[in-house]
């Protein structure tokens, strides 16, 4: 991978839509060379799909909490595949320490995260769980 693909890789990860055409004129190259990275990116697997960023009003309507979840031994594979099945899960990520994963959730309401929270304590083998609540975006470099 060089500049020119790290370049039209994070001009994608800022506007997926951007057409190729623009993309050619911003790097100085010709439409077809886009057109081919992109290509080329799409089959070895670097990017791995398109999708749309939420707006600060879409975002802002939904509540977002992170639960930290412990996990019985050797329960890991069918609690997670268990949590696949929770829309309001946005990601689940193992980790180290007291806890064995990390989950982010967004809901509507609070009465509709509640009821995720005790659905996520009612799976067997989740042996316990903390919820944080966020209160407010100080920044996300993620978006």
């Amino acid at each position: 991978m060089d500049q020119l693909d790290r370049d039209i890789l994070a001009a994608l990860a800022a506007d997926s839509s951007a057409p190729v055409s623009q993309l050619a004129r911003r790097f100085g190259v010709a439409r077809s060379t886009v057109q081919a990275r992109i290509e080329r990116l799409e089959r070895n697997g670097t990017i791995a799909g398109y999708t749309i960023r939420l707006g600060d009003n879409a975002r802002t309507r939904r509540i977002h909490a992170t639960a930290l979840v412990q996990i019985e031994p050797r329960a890991n594979a069918a609690v997670v595949t268990r949590l696949r099945a929770i829309p309001e899960i946005e990601s689940c990520h193992t980790t180290s320490g007291r806890f064995d994963l990390i989950l982010t959730l967004a809901a509507d309401t609070t009465d509709r995260l509640d009821a995720v929270l005790d659905r996520i304590g009612a799976i067997e083998g989740v042996r316990g769980s903390e919820s944080l609540i966020h209160l407010s975006r100080k920044f996300d470099r993620s978006i």
